[in-house]
């Protein structure tokens, strides 16, 4: 299987991606050229990861019944100082809120992504240290 996409110019430094059918538009800072219309690109990588181990993580935990009520996955990259700037470390929060959220169910589910599910989370890990936290509120 693969997957592909197209990201156009759509003038200054704005460009508009089609992934999966859907639009996402694309800009820079305005102090590079850009008009701030759009995310960047790079930040979208942290996306990437949070959505791609969220959905892994919801998913195994329903199948051991564990619903939170809340559940949100916020990361963080450091970028190096050196051109070409890149992630060399990725820290993932997973907060959970809620009744009934057994610490180890919670502990094997996100262990599962990191460890065996999420292809994002291993193919950042080829170029960055990613570490985790569950945060249960």
């Amino acid at each position: 299987m693969s997957h592909k996409t197209n990201v156009t110019w759509t003038g200054a430094m704005s460009f508009e991606a089609e992934v999966n059918s859907f639009k996402i538009k694309l800009d820079a800072d305005e102090a590079v050229g850009g008009k701030n219309t759009g995310p960047r690109p790079k930040p979208l990588t942290l996306v990437s990861l949070g959505g791609c181990t969220g959905m892994d993580v919801i998913s195994i935990l329903g199948k051991m019944r564990v619903v939170p009520e809340y559940f949100n996955v916020e990361v963080t990259g450091e970028l190096t100082e050196e051109h070409p700037k890149y992630y060399d470390k990725l820290h993932i929060r997973y907060i959970f809120k809620g009744d009934d959220l057994p610490m180890e169910k919670l502990e094997k589910a996100v262990t599962l992504s990191q460890e065996r599910y999420c292809g994002v989370s291993e193919m950042l890990r080829k170029a960055a240290t990613i570490t985790h936290e569950i945060v249960v509120e």
